[in-house]
């Protein structure tokens, strides 16, 4: 009697091998960066400065007004707690696609396109700043201090507002980063165009729109969006009618302007990918 064949293996799921691989980028990022804990804990407290000047600029603001572009002090920080916990958050996570023009140059993107992961992912993992953590748990704290303090009269939309929005606005942030680091690929001297878009649009929503006017304000607020990341969902938090006439659900539409921009840098990251032709070229 003939022995019964035993079984083939079950294919491994590629999926969970390339969450391994993911995992392991992380896992080596974190253990280097937190090998000289002196040096870490240094880190830590040093990349709270950016967020905790923006916080400081608007009370020295305040110190000789009562008001800015119509809001009040409380007020305006809602405005800048949403900016800075999103900017904050969105710059740990895909902060390091920045450095693309330099892996363009040097030729090390091709090492990374010859991988069996996914460019992006590889990309931020390849140094994730754990460091910066820090300045998004900063930014976190002066949200939740700014709402609990505006005298907001919560009803579960607003809850639920207050939940997404912060999130919408970190996508917005990430795609924006994503979007103008594609510029590397066409023109690999890109990195402060690139800037002046992501860390301009961070000075943009630290601020009520309303300071702002002429065409400078329509392409930055509502040409790019960035009034949808802090400007409008403050708004709806408080309760308050647009100064610029813009109907109250505008308010809440922040969800769908962040996916609009993940498509569009989603596009451009394809067409990108398609458009490189190795280092040199």
């Amino acid at each position: 009697m003939a022995e019964p064949v035993p079984a083939a293996p079950a294919p491994a799921d590629p999926w969970r091998g390339r969450l391994a691989a993911y995992r392991a980028l992380l896992g080596a990022q974190a253990r280097s960066q937190a090998a000289y804990r002196t040096s870490f804990v240094v880190d830590l407290v040093g990349n709270v400065g950016a967020t905790l000047f923006d916080v400081l600029t608007v009370l020295v603001i305040f110190g000789v007004t009562r008001e800015l572009g119509g809001f009040t002090l409380r007020e305006t920080l809602v405005v800048v707690g949403l900016s800075a916990f999103a900017f904050a958050t969105a710059d740990l996570l895909i902060g390091n696609i920045e450095r693309l023009p330099r892996y363009v140059r040097t030729g090390l993107f091709d090492a990374v396109l010859v991988r069996p992961l996914g460019a992006l992912p590889q990309l931020v993992l390849m140094d994730l700043p754990v460091r910066k953590v820090s300045r998004a748990l900063f930014g976190l704290a002066v949200l939740v201090f700014a709402v609990g303090s505006a005298g907001i009269d919560w009803t579960p939309g607003r809850v639920a507002l207050l939940v997404v929005a912060p999130l919408a606005a970190v996508v917005f942030f990430g795609s924006v980063f994503v979007a103008t680091a594609t510029i590397s690929f066409y023109w690999i001297d890109s990195a402060e165009l690139a800037n002046s878009v992501t860390y301009g649009g961070r000075d943009f929503t630290s601020y009520p729109v309303t300071v702002y006017g002429g065409w400078f304000r329509a392409l930055f607020a509502y040409g790019m969006g960035f009034a949808f990341v802090s400007y409008h969902p403050a708004l709806a938090l408080l309760g308050r009618a647009d100064p610029l006439g813009l109907p109250a659900w505008v308010g809440w539409a922040s969800p769908g302007v962040a996916l609009v921009a993940a498509g569009v840098a989603a596009a451009a990251w394809r067409v990108g990918i398609r458009h490189y032709r190795s280092t040199g070229s």
